[in-house]
């Protein structure tokens, strides 16, 4: 009897609360309503303030050189694993007779390497979909020269040697280095950062992290810089109006009284953050929001592709998106790497306070100053000399081939300072590599007049708030293959075997782990943040992890 009174008052209560909650009002969201803010601050109470002081640890302490130690596990989920990848198939080997153009656009985005650094570092092999190669290449700077001036955006490096994995077979890889430019130099800057506050942040990997990183930032703030503090939970909340980045204390005062708690309405919150982008535009400056959440957007616009069209309308106002992806559990890194290339922005995972510092501080030049957009790379192998190529990666950067002369269709990115790396495998002509057979009715291919051509790489971009897209092109040659490797290419070949391996290794047979870790300790060079001796050390972890799979290798996990 005392079991059922308790069970019957326990129903009550929660009756009473869900009666209360019914008969709040509900808030208005018209689009006017936008054009004028007031300050609303944090979202929560103070229950949830108490959990979040209880669950936020101090930083750790940072040494110049050293990567940031690894995080300690965060406390078990109550709710079942929801992360969400997009799912794609490694591109395949294509015969040159038979398709001799490829055609991609760049990317800059890095946040797979951090992701999978997170997941290997709780003790677990990363899912499939999580492991794009291209992401963990470009995590790496390979030292490419850069142009002269900024007259011409970037330079292009190409560099060819035996592959590896496979003596017969030989990588290309084509680098860009975008021009750099001084601090002093950036135009003013108007950053609205949407900050995600629901409940699901409140775990220390979290907004407690989020908090941390973006306080490096502040400091480097100037006065003709304008930070704006959007928030969003339950409902969406202005936290700090447009205000002068020089004015440190109250910005660091907005974000010590962010708090968590509530759901997530990331539509509303993305709304009032493109008012408030609108409301401060800098004729002539840098327009960005910065997006920061685990990524579960379970409340508000749910329609993705509508998500989409408020981004791809702001772009094209002016007003760019970088996405920034936190903890685990939830993370919904398909979307928040969607919103980003849709928003003329890069997606970045933080999963340390370092690569905090590392994607605010080192990094954020690159992030706010665009010096080439909409930037695609087009490659014509010659049947002649290359018979099988294949593209390492990119694999949901594809272009149709007619998409590289249409300036219309959107592409990749380059900030200042950026560098973007490619890598293709190719099969020479008479090598014996080929995996497949060619057409018995294939027209036989023609050397070119011009010499050894083995392809011919072309890229196209436009220089910021420009329509017309500018050419540049130029041959690759045979004369150019090299019997060693320089330093940069095997470091790149060894992150893109290490990657391939945790995709399931089909890519680079008999290539394992003690060879990748060869290869990368010969090729690790000058590392002054100690970025490659980490990496060493991921190889180590996910070679132990490796070694209770199933003997086809790979790291083949649950995704749910």
């Amino acid at each position: 009897m005392r079991h059922l009174v308790l069970s019957t008052l326990s129903v009550a209560l929660l009756a009473a609360c869900a009666h209360k909650v019914a008969e709040e009002p509900a808030e208005q969201s018209a689009d006017a309503a936008l054009e004028s803010i007031e300050v609303t601050g944090s979202r929560v109470g103070a229950q949830d303030a108490r959990r979040l002081r209880h669950a936020e640890a101090p930083a750790p302490a940072m040494v110049v050189g050293m990567p940031a130690p690894l995080p300690p596990p965060p406390p078990a989920y109550a709710e079942p694993n929801t992360e969400n990848y997009a799912a794609f198939d490694d591109n395949r080997v294509v015969r040159t007779a038979e398709q001799p153009v490829s055609t991609f656009s760049i990317d800059v985005d890095t946040g797979s390497y951090s992701n999978v650094r997170r997941m290997l570092a709780r003790g677990q092999l990363p899912p499939k979909d999580a492991v794009r190669v291209e992401e963990m290449i470009n995590y790496f700077d390979y030292g490419y020269p850069g142009p002269a001036s900024r007259d011409t955006p970037f330079r292009v490096t190409t560099a060819l040697a035996p592959a590896p994995w496979d003596g017969k077979r030989v990588l290309m890889q084509v680098g860009i280095q975008g021009y750099d430019v001084e601090r002093a130099e950036i135009p003013p800057a108007n950053l609205v950062f949407l900050v995600d506050t629901s409940g699901s942040m409140a775990t220390p990997d979290k907004l407690p992290l989020l908090k941390e990183s973006f306080r490096q930032l502040v400091p480097r703030l100037r006065a003709q810089d304008r930070v704006t503090l959007v928030v969003y939970a339950g409902s969406a909340g202005l936290v700090l109006p447009p205000t002068p980045g020089d004015r440190h204390g109250e910005i660091l005062d907005a974000l010590g009284r962010l708090e968590a708690g509530g759901s997530t309405n990331g539509g509303e919150g993305i709304e009032l953050a493109y008012a408030m982008a609108k409301q401060a535009y800098i004729e002539g400056g840098v327009n960005r929001i910065v997006l920061a959440t685990d990524g579960d957007f379970n409340v508000g616009i749910f329609d993705p592709r509508a998500l989409e069209t408020k981004v791809e309308d702001g772009r094209k106002a002016g007003i760019a998106l970088t996405t920034l992806g936190f903890g685990e559990g939830n993370y919904n890194e398909a979307l928040a790497e969607k919103l980003a290339d849709v928003g003329d922005g890069n997606h970045a995972y933080i999963d340390t306070l370092m690569e905090g510092r590392k994607v605010l501080v080192e990094e954020m030049s690159s992030t706010l100053l665009t010096i080439a957009s909409d930037v695609k790379i087009q490659v014509e192998f010659n049947p002649a000399q290359v018979a099988e190529y294949r593209l390492v990666g990119y694999e949901n950067r594809q272009l149709a081939r007619e998409d590289f002369n249409n300036d219309q269709v959107d592409a990749g990115e380059i900030g200042a300072g950026h560098d973007v790396t490619a890598l293709y495998e190719l099969c020479l002509v008479g090598a014996g590599c080929e995996s497949s057979d060619p057409l018995r009715y294939a027209p036989a291919a023609a050397a070119p007049a011009g010499g050894p051509e083995l392809a011919f790489l072309k890229l196209r971009y436009k220089q910021p708030g420009t329509e017309r897209s500018v050419l540049m092109e130029r041959p690759v040659t045979r004369r150019e293959l090299q019997a060693q490797a320089p330093e940069s290419l095997r470091f790149a070949a060894a992150v893109a075997a290490y990657a391939d391996l945790l995709r399931g290794g089909r890519n680079m047979k008999g290539f394992g782990w003690d060879q990748v870790e060869a290869l990368a300790r010969d090729a690790r060079g000058d590392d002054p943040w100690g970025y490659r001796g980490e990496f060493l050390r991921l190889v180590a972890q996910a070679r132990s992890l490796s070694a209770a799979q199933p003997a086809d290798g790979g790291a083949q996990v649950n995704q749910e």
